[in-house]
């Protein structure tokens, strides 16, 4: 029988965090009782053995890539964007604040959060994440698929995305998120798109629905900022800094949106004919598109 060693239900709209350690439980967000997804932990935080699984309410195995839908509501919070393209669901692998790199393991079955490694250690960033950090389900960088903007084909991952609202998020918490832009990094010769996207219960979100918005808020650094991190942050690794395409200016909520429905049909793709991509990749069977 596996053994884990907490418990956190998650919800659309939150999270609630109970450990399974005596006197260790701790409540994180109070929110409705409807919840989506509970996430486990396995192995010890910090260590290369660290596993986030996800499980439904059945108790059954998920996969926070492929059984996660990519398109959301709003949370009940903001009604009137029920209907808004621009809100898609988020999974968060890095906290705002944590130098831990995580990332969702790709070819592992169900596909869990995992302490990524560099040279057989867990790999830290060089400083702190400036963003809750992440990715949107449901979505894949094909390789062949060479965007003409960035003239590289994909990095054969889901979609990343920097999540700018104030509030820290836990690994593995899901929730809606509104997209804002997108930068293009391009990371050792492939498109590494980063979305730009604010939680959708964030004090600001209601006044943000592109990048112009934020210039009258506190937020109006943000995008520049998380754009210098990328660029420098393995510099201290003895590489050059990142590139990106469009001079490194972040593009607009519309574009964004095309890329993220363009990298949405790829993943249709792979899910539907996993053997045609001749990839490691798992990705299960029974997904909602």
């Amino acid at each position: 029988m596996e053994r884990y060693d907490y418990i956190e239900e998650l919800k659309v709209t939150g999270m609630v965090l109970v450990s399974l350690r005596p006197h260790a439980a701790r409540f994180i967000r109070a929110t409705s009782s409807n919840a989506l997804h509970t996430v486990r932990r396995q192995g010890q935080s910090g260590t290369l053995d660290c596993r986030y699984f996800f499980f439904d309410k059945l108790g059954r195995k998920q996969s926070p890539w492929h059984h996660v839908p990519l398109y959301a509501p709003s949370s009940l919070d903001h009604p009137q964007e029920a209907n808004d393209s621009a809100i898609f669901h988020f999974v968060n692998e890095i906290p705002k604040g944590s130098r831990e790199k995580m990332e969702i393991a790709g070819e592992e079955e169900f596909n869990p959060i995992k302490q990524d490694e560099r040279k057989g250690a867990p790999r830290l960033y060089h400083s702190a994440s400036l963003v809750n950090y992440g990715c949107l389900p449901q979505t894949w960088e094909d390789p062949n698929h060479v965007d003409p903007e960035t003239k590289h084909g994909g990095d054969n991952d889901p979609i990343d995305v920097c999540e700018i609202g104030s509030r820290v998020a836990q690994v593995g918490e899901i929730y809606p998120v509104k997209v804002l832009g997108v930068l293009g990094m391009i990371d050792s010769g492939e498109t590494d798109w980063k979305v730009i996207a604010i939680n959708v219960n964030d004090p600001l979100a209601e006044k943000l629905n592109d990048l112009q918005d934020l210039q009258n808020t506190p937020l109006h650094n943000v995008v520049s900022d998380v754009h210098r991190w990328f660029r420098d942050y393995k510099i201290p690794d003895g590489k050059p800094p990142s590139d990106f395409a469009f001079n490194g200016e972040a593009q607009s909520r519309d574009f964004a949106v095309e890329v993220i429905q363009q990298t949405h049909e790829s993943w249709k793709q792979l899910v539907g004919d996993e053997l045609a991509f001749n990839t490691k990749l798992w990705t299960g069977t029974h997904t909602s598109m």
